[in-house]
């Protein structure tokens, strides 16, 4: 049995505002430990239920955040950026058995620690078919054509209760409780640590893969806090504007609307002014 970790930063033990997560300061060295500590808990916990291998792949930000000298030995390490499936890669080779998001938040306009979508501001909505979408709204809909199940998601209490939406069927472990987008409850990485490895154990009994999902065609839509920056998410081809601050698009499948989705996050990105956004 394999099991494919997507590990993000926000989500994890002890982190509440941007100084936590954006590489380079003091105490995001501090917070690297922390969050190479949920994931060793969670790779443990797999490993405790029976899982043969158990690959992580970094999603935050650099995607060079963990301390590979610090991992379990037994498992391994995707680090570094430019993935055809960005957070969710490795799923596409028909090998995994299970999926965890460990360190995932909630979405854009959302109560949540540090609460965004792909993009720390500029982003203040996202939604799929309708529905309000978070980052792992987005990536479970990706592993579900894979016909791979989301097992086990650790993050703040609010993204626990969003994975109930998306993953009804997974283990979820809260490691602090939400005040407000920079404030928290937090539990000591010890606990955190045996709640995330006992979770990780029980998940690997729900860690079977199905038929691949054919849900689409999906629309995504997204909101934005610039008007500039909608005009420069419309420059990718088949995004279109439908609202001052909004564009929207179709995509056939999930594969290619977090593509798409990059792209659009890439250009939007790339359009903010210093200081006006």
């Amino acid at each position: 049995m394999k099991i494919l970790i997507s590990a993000d930063m926000e989500g994890a033990t002890g982190v509440t505002w941007p100084g936590d997560v954006v590489p380079g300061s003091g105490q995001w060295e501090r917070c690297r430990h922390l969050f190479t500590s949920d994931v060793n808990a969670a790779v443990a916990g797999f490993f405790d239920g029976g899982a043969d291998e158990v690959v992580i792949n970094e999603a935050h930000w650099s995607m060079r955040n963990l301390l590979l000298e610090q991992l379990d030995e037994r498992a391994r390490l995707l680090t570094g950026r430019h993935k055809d499936l960005s957070m969710v890669e490795g799923v596409q080779h028909g090998d995994v058995d299970g999926v965890a998001f460990v360190g995932y938040h909630t979405g854009a306009g959302t109560e949540g620690v540090l609460a965004h979508t792909y993009l720390p501001n500029s982003i203040t909505g996202v939604w799929v078919n309708g529905d309000r979408a978070s980052e792992g709204w987005l990536n479970s809909l990706v592993v579900e054509e894979y016909g791979v199940p989301v097992v086990l998601v650790t993050g703040d209490d609010r993204t626990a209760l969003d994975a109930h939406r998306y993953a009804p069927s997974a283990r979820t472990v809260a490691v602090k409780d939400y005040v407000s987008r920079y404030a928290a409850v937090c539990r000591p990485p010890a606990r955190t640590a045996a709640d995330i490895r006992a979770a990780a154990k029980d998940a690997v009994g729900v860690a079977v893969r199905h038929e691949p999902a054919q849900a689409g065609p999906f629309v995504i839509e997204l909101e934005l806090d610039a008007e500039h920056l909608a005009g420069a998410a419309a420059i990718v081809p088949g995004v279109e504007r439908t609202g001052e601050r909004r564009v929207a698009y179709t995509s056939p499948t999930m594969y290619e609307g977090i593509r798409c989705f990059k792209a659009v996050t890439t250009l939007v990105s790339s359009a903010v002014e210093e200081q006006y956004g």
